[in-house]
């Protein structure tokens, strides 16, 4: 169960960085799984908590990879509460579970080239997935699961925690253990994301992300290397909408460590981006730092 608890990839986004995270569109933000992504965990009640900071060096004029003038800078921090449920039905030979994603942000910018300098804190857009899938076999795991980003957040402001729009989620991957005893490993998780319109009939287009993690156990620590890549797959709609469109991809390491006797698991991660192409909007780029926390109950 370690591993598999570790991971608890169940399908669903996990944080919404108030539209500055390290995305292109929508709600997810990845980075936040890592390693052996696509491994549920067994029957029974998790609570995970990913601490994320994002670190924002430049941003990028629309629709090309030069940097806005100035002195532009912004930190994104944000804790994702993540209450997880797997139960003892089985769907299509499946682990059946459900979850809810709660996150609380704290977003500062500054971008002199747009007039904008903005702080704001609170409860970002919850994530409600009624349908988890977890399959298992000898060496292998498999998840598939969908779900909606909700739009209860304020987005009146630049820093504000909501995106203003609600986005139907759906997830699917695999890991696969190469030894019996599972101590190498390699995973990967898609998300797929369509957005809908926000009060003033904007659509940001539709989005892909892809997570994946090579990982090995070296005793009760286990070390990775991970990365991400997404992918605006459809033009936005709308006013001031245009035909760019954004994509990200970032490589990263990553450290396992479990805490006996509790437990517990801590699972960081350090993300550099690697190469980007803006979209429509002033898009960020910098760095993404994740801990998280695994607790079963």
């Amino acid at each position: 169960m370690q591993q598999r608890s570790l991971s608890l990839a169940l399908a669903s986004a996990l944080l919404a960085l108030a539209g500055t995270g390290a995305q292109a569109a929508g709600h997810y933000v990845a980075g936040v799984e890592g390693s052996q992504a696509a491994s549920v965990p067994p029957p029974g009640m998790y609570y995970l908590g990913y601490l994320v900071n994002y670190n924002i060096n430049d941003f990028r004029a629309p629709g090309s990879s030069t940097n806005l003038p100035g002195h532009n800078r912004g930190t994104v921090t944000a804790l994702a509460n993540r209450f997880v449920w797997i139960t003892s039905h089985k769907v299509l030979g499946a682990d059946y579970g459900m979850e809810a994603i709660v996150p609380v942000l704290r977003t500062s910018l500054t971008i002199n080239a747009a007039g904008i300098s903005d702080t704001r804190s609170g409860v970002g857009d919850i994530y409600l997935g009624p349908l988890v899938l977890g399959w298992h076999g000898a060496q292998w795991d498999a998840v598939a699961a969908a779900g909606i980003w909700l739009d209860n957040a304020s987005s009146s402001d630049p820093a504000s925690p909501g995106k203003g729009y609600k986005s139907t989620m759906l997830t699917g991957g695999l890991t696969y253990h190469f030894d019996a005893a599972k101590t190498l490993s390699g995973a990967a998780l898609a998300r797929y994301e369509f957005n809908g319109r926000d009060d003033a009939g904007f659509r940001p287009g539709n989005q892909m992300t892809v997570e994946w993690g090579l990982s090995k156990s070296l005793g009760a620590v286990s070390v990775g290397l991970v990365g991400y890549s997404q992918w605006q797959t459809s033009t936005d709609s709308g006013a001031v909408a245009s035909r760019d469109k954004s994509a990200r991809h970032a490589l990263g390491a990553e450290l396992v460590y479990p805490i006996p006797g509790a437990g517990m698991f801590l699972k960081g991660a350090y993300y550099q981006e690697l190469r980007s192409k803006a979209g429509t909007g002033a898009e960020p780029k910098g760095s993404l730092v994740r801990l998280t926390l695994v607790k079963a109950f």
